[in-house]
């Protein structure tokens, strides 16, 4: 444990205009990796716009190694279909985190961070205060394919004994 940072919760909300890689539709879920860690959601039958709500937890070792998002289209009797990419940008966030902004109102916005070349967020996503905890909504646009979009919610937790996040 002295090794650990903390722990990235993960709430995978829904997907958006996810590609069709059945003939009519795909049973999209999501993989998310950190090194050698590896978590997945429930697959959604025949929803090209799921809504998994899933909640995933990662052990933080390394603030550089990259969180990556992958939606997967599950096959019965053949390989499961990559339907598209995305990299979870946290660095942002935990600059807010390290702040330690937990005692704002319920619901106030700390920061707004846009769109650009280094995330894959498709839209505004907001750093807000939620029952004295940090939490950043992202909807992420997927690499590598079409069209498609997931809505996450990440969510830091310090865990006693560990490194911590530090200033």
């Amino acid at each position: 444990m002295e090794s650990m940072i903390g722990l990235i919760k993960i709430k995978v909300i829904k997907g958006t205009n996810l590609v069709v890689k059945d003939s009519t539709s795909s049973d999209p879920y999501v993989v998310i990796t950190m090194a050698s860690q590896k978590v997945k959601t429930r697959h959604v039958k025949n929803d090209c716009n799921p809504r998994w709500n899933d909640e995933v937890t990662l052990a933080v070792y390394d603030l550089d190694v990259p969180i990556n998002l992958t939606v997967y289209d599950k096959d019965t009797f053949t390989d499961d279909d990559k339907m598209g990419e995305a990299q979870i940008d946290i660095d942002p966030y935990l600059e807010y985190v390290k702040a330690g902004l937990t005692d704002l109102p319920n619901g106030s916005v700390v920061a707004k961070i846009h769109p650009d070349r280094k995330n894959c967020l498709s839209d505004a996503s907001h750093i807000v205060c939620k029952d004295g905890k940090l939490v950043q909504d992202m909807v992420l646009r997927l690499n590598n394919v079409a069209t498609g979009e997931v809505e996450i919610q990440i969510e830091w937790v310090n865990v006693p004994g560990s490194r911590g996040l530090t200033l």
